[in-house]
């Protein structure tokens, strides 16, 4: 491992400092130094479509949403299949969502749903790594990642879209079934494109993003002549480096430079210098202000912004768990897509909701193995064969309805998608090349994205 003393210097958007970076060395580039990466981009554009700025927020809903509770209701169904909710019509004809989204139902001609979304995993992990990394490889009984995220093979390729920015930021934190950041993690295409993480709360009035301030005492100018420093111990194995890696870090260096050094970030992140007016149409909830920071974010150039909703394992007390959660994910989903084409940004940003898997669509006894309503009142189980997905923007068609599941939810009935069709949809969004490999930890090349396509009903 290379290993040079280069000192302390601004953080990289991992939270990581150059010293940290440098002693990394050749380990984690993954197979592209600068020059590929450049080469990269181009082959991505021939492939895409050129010159795409777009972007993408993920609304994660960590624990695993239901489908039938949610965008997928069975009102024909027995009792303990169909739960405790109607359905309701929206703006778009035939197309039904349940009646604690009475927000998103003026708005469904903005987004699409995908019904018929499977893995055929009940187990958090599995279906965390399907979801987030297009691979199987993780389960309960070894949680470690196997593969890299999503947003960081494409952030590695497309960077931010403006200079200034993190391209790859998660609100607060990057984390899934407990694990940070888990299978948000860049795995072998290289820590440094892990995701910047916000912590603390948007909603809070005294939220404040770390790690973008220069310390006490570092003006502008000494942190030029502490980056001029670092330039001249470089030097030291320039002439050792064969594979790009220094290039690379001079990349990666000068991103961090401009995101300290700079205002876009500092503006973007500064959440409390939004029109009131516009903060209440998201909620006032850390909800609700983490999706309004992301809009911010991809406004100012960030490609890919993660936004966490924790909480969603309801194996029981179903009924009171969605009756808290879904109003707030209504005041999200209908002001972030409100938001957007308001501000003409909806084919610029591409909106994703979605969890590891869904729930059973039969509802339990609320004993979870022991006595009937012995851990609360009723609710459900894990499961994977089937459950949604929510895309809206970034140039997808809006007011579809991709595949059905059967008559009790269980099963697709037609038109099956994988998490890898989801994953070559949102790559055509943002004109990123998934037939492109990096080497993982043991040198194999290994594709970015499993065998998959695009949806083409959202064209």
């Amino acid at each position: 491992m290379l290993r040079v003393q280069a000192g302390e210097s601004g953080k990289y958007c991992d939270g990581m400092s150059r010293r940290s970076f440098v002693q990394i060395g050749l380990a984690g580039m993954g197979s592209l130094g600068l020059p590929q990466i450049l080469r990269a981009k181009e082959e991505s554009a021939a492939q895409g479509t050129p010159g795409k700025k777009t972007s993408v927020i993920l609304l994660w809903l960590d624990g695993g949403p239901s489908h039938l509770d949610l965008y997928d209701l069975k009102p024909d169904a027995p009792a303990e299949y169909r739960g405790f909710w109607k359905p309701i019509t929206t703006n778009v004809p035939g197309f039904d969502i349940g009646e604690l989204f009475p927000l998103q139902a003026r708005h469904a001609d903005k987004f699409s749903l995908v019904r018929s979304l499977h893995h055929n995993s009940g187990d958090h992990f599995t279906g965390g790594h399907y979801m987030l990394t297009g691979r199987g490889g993780a389960s309960g009984a070894d949680t470690a990642s196997k593969s890299p995220f999503i947003g960081s093979i494409a952030t590695r390729i497309t960077g931010p879209r403006q200079a200034g920015m993190c391209a790859n930021v998660a609100v607060p934190y990057a984390m899934s079934i407990g694990l940070r950041p888990g299978y948000f993690g860049a795995n072998y295409v290289g820590m440094q494109n892990n995701p910047f993480e916000t912590e603390g709360d948007p909603n809070a009035t005294n939220f404040n993003v770390q790690n973008i301030q220069l310390p006490g005492g570092m003006t502008i100018d000494r942190l030029q002549d502490r980056q001029g420093l670092n330039r001249g111990f470089d030097k030291l194995r320039r002439g050792l480096d064969v594979s790009g890696t220094t290039s690379a870090m001079d990349r990666f260096d000068q991103q961090a430079f401009d995101l300290v050094t700079g205002d876009a970030a500092r503006r973007a992140f500064d959440i409390n210098a939004e029109d009131p007016r516009t903060r209440d149409r998201y909620g006032r909830h850390s909800w609700g202000q983490s999706t309004l920071l992301a809009r911010r974010l991809v406004e100012a150039g960030s490609t890919f912004v993660t936004v966490h909703f924790g909480g969603w394992d309801h194996h029981w007390d179903l009924k009171s768990g969605m009756e808290r959660y879904l109003p707030m994910v209504d005041d999200c989903v209908s002001g972030l897509l409100e938001d957007l084409h308001a501000r003409g940004m909806n084919d610029d940003v591409c909106v994703m909701l979605c969890g590891e898997f869904s729930r059973t669509p039969r509802i339990n006894d609320g004993g979870n193995g022991g006595p009937p309503l012995s851990k609360g009142t009723p609710g459900r189980d894990h499961w994977g064969a089937a459950m949604f997905c929510l895309l809206g923007g970034g140039g997808l068609k809006g007011g579809q309805i991709v595949g059905s599941t059967n008559r009790l939810g269980e099963v697709p009935k037609d038109r099956p998608i994988t998490p890898a069709d989801i994953h070559h949809t949102l790559f055509h969004v943002l004109g990123v090349d998934p037939a492109l490999s990096f080497l993982n930890h043991q040198g194999r090349p290994i594709s970015a994205l499993e065998p998959g396509s695009v949806i083409q009903e959202l064209l």
